[in-house]
């Protein structure tokens, strides 16, 4: 018989637990401090964020994954909320600040129903029918984008890149995103396919934001190997090679005794008689400018230059592919089977001064399917920025004309979805109702955020949108500039249906995921050091 209450450790010594409400309440918590560090970037209007990590590198943006990625969240619940945005960035490109704000107000709004004893798992359910409602109401009042329909599609562009830095410039942006998606879209199946890897961005200080150009081509930031080579081929013949053009080292080990002086002159002629013989085979067969993927002997450029060949080194696998596919080229391991055919072909290939460095540029290449944009700009940080921009109007252009379908911005959707969710939540029966209700009220945050960021008061926005929709007014939606609403669709504001509808999706998701958790263990301890923590009653990110 056990007469004393000793304790029973399950647990190692120091691990952290936390049970029931106070788990839910802490990941909530987390999340929405996530949200909230994100929320003021949302809209044209938005503000900035200056990041600065622990080296000292300062990073400038309102790109809502850019933030999320710098900031080096601890908290478990938080990375989670993280992952909402890299899901969303990977999937659609743009909208990443729409998901996670959307998650954070979920989460909020599933609290004050935790509050009234309602179980997280209900909540859960209210959530998912709802999600899936708020999807379909996006599908209906979706409007088809054909891919000849090129005014919209930059307009689209043009709407990813507003609030940001490349907002002053985002006509010429848009036009170059428009180029670039439609140089390497393909059609496979009757349907639409766009790999933006395909788009190769290369960014340089210096000039300014409207030296910003598209190459039917590829900018390689490389130079030639060799000062006596030519600096510009025109209708060049282009070798791809992924093996070094040195002479091959054994695969075991041996070694090589020389006792004679005359031996020791054979044997370095008879390597350069290997090198020599290489060259040779390149010049046979007709090319005029070799790109190698590995290195270049010094014998070997030497010769390369006397034959008037063009000779790059130590290109990216990645830019090899890139190349193969703009040039129209095969990538060879060997040269002793050079066919006319494995040769790519470009109008032009010439070694251009960018600022202070130089760069290869590869272009005029018939029919490319991979084209490269150079981003200038007058610092780094500006030029960083510009090429977060450009990623979003790359993809939103891409995925429209993938799916064929974009809906109308400015919380335009979210109001209409909101409607919809409202008056489907009464004919549901029991306690999901109060979720479906709470969720109508979560997606609200889209319009709420836009009119808070542009100095708007959101309730009179919301009221006003309320009113509009109901009249049937379904693409009315905050209008920032002039301080009331408006129709999106004659203000082109517009975005991709896949941005909204994968919004809603992840942000549900992660939402439930958080909600369902009641006991967080955590290995290690939390530090309570520098007044951190839940007993100062800051947030921790």
């Amino acid at each position: 018989m056990l007469t004393g209450k000793q304790p029973i450790l399950i647990l190692k010594e120091g691990t952290e637990r936390e049970k029931g409400r106070e788990a839910q309440y802490n990941n909530v918590r987390a999340a929405i401090a996530i949200a909230d560090a994100v929320r003021s970037t949302m809209g044209p209007k938005g503000m900035d964020k200056m990041l600065v990590d622990s080296m000292g590198d300062v990073v400038i943006t309102n790109d809502g994954v850019t933030i999320l990625k710098e900031i080096d969240v601890e908290h478990p619940a938080a990375k989670m909320i993280v992952e909402v945005a890299k899901a969303q960035d990977e999937e659609c490109g743009d909208g990443t600040t729409t998901a996670v704000v959307l998650a954070g107000e979920l989460l909020k709004y599933a609290q004050d129903l935790i509050d009234q004893d309602i179980h997280p798992t209900v909540i859960a359910d209210g959530y998912r029918m709802a999600s899936k409602k708020a999807c379909d109401v996006l599908e209906s009042i979706a409007l088809e984008v054909k891919p000849s329909d090129e005014g919209i599609l930059k307009k689209i562009a043009e709407t990813a890149m507003t609030g940001k830095v490349a907002a002053a410039n985002k006509e010429m942006l848009a036009e170059i995103a428009y180029k670039a998606v439609t140089s390497v879209a393909e059609e496979v199946n009757g349907e639409m396919k766009v790999d933006i890897d395909n788009i190769k961005v290369e960014k340089k200080q210096g000039g300014s934001v409207e030296d910003t150009e598209l190459v039917n081509g590829i900018i390689l930031d490389k130079e030639r190997v060799h000062p006596d080579m030519p600096t510009v081929v025109k209708d060049a013949k282009i070798l791809l090679l992924n093996t070094a053009l040195e002479v091959k080292k054994t695969e075991v080990d041996a070694q090589i005794r020389i006792s004679d002086p005359a031996q020791l002159q054979k044997f370095l002629e008879e390597e350069e008689a290997m090198i020599r013989n290489m060259v040779e085979k390149i010049k046979e067969s007709g090319t005029n400018v070799v790109i190698c993927q590995k290195g270049i002997d010094d014998l070997a450029q030497h010769y390369l230059a006397k034959a008037g060949i063009f000779a790059v080194r130590r290109v990216k696998k990645s830019d090899m592919e890139k190349l193969a596919k703009a040039t129209g080229g095969s990538i060879l391991s060997e040269l002793d089977e050079i066919k006319p055919d494995d040769l790519g072909s470009a109008g032009k290939v010439e070694e251009r001064r960018i600022g202070e460095d130089k760069m290869v540029f590869i272009t005029e290449c018939k029919e490319a399917k991979a084209v490269s944009i150079l981003i200038r700009g007058g610092t780094e940080h500006v030029v960083d920025e510009i090429e977060r921009g450009l990623h979003d109007a790359l993809s939103v252009i891409a995925v429209t004309l993938e799916d064929g379908k974009m809906t109308t911005g400015g919380g335009s959707a979210a109001i209409e979805i909101a409607l919809a969710v409202r008056e489907y939540a009464s004919t549901v029966g029991g306690r999901e109702q109060l979720a479906i209700e709470k969720f109508a009220d979560a997606i609200e945050v889209v319009p709420r955020a836009l009119a808070t960021n542009a100095g708007i008061d959101p309730i009179d926005i919301l009221i006003e949108l309320r009113k509009a929709h109901a009249e049937g007014k379904k693409h009315y939606g905050v209008d920032v500039y002039k301080g009331g609403i408006a129709d999106m669709k004659e203000l082109n504001v517009l975005e991709p249906l896949r941005v909204g509808r994968q919004a809603i999706r992840s942000a549900t998701e992660t939402a439930i995921m958080i909600l369902r958790i009641d006991d967080v263990i955590a290995a290690r301890e939390v530090s309570k050091e520098k007044g951190k923590g839940p007993e100062t009653g800051e947030e921790e990110f």
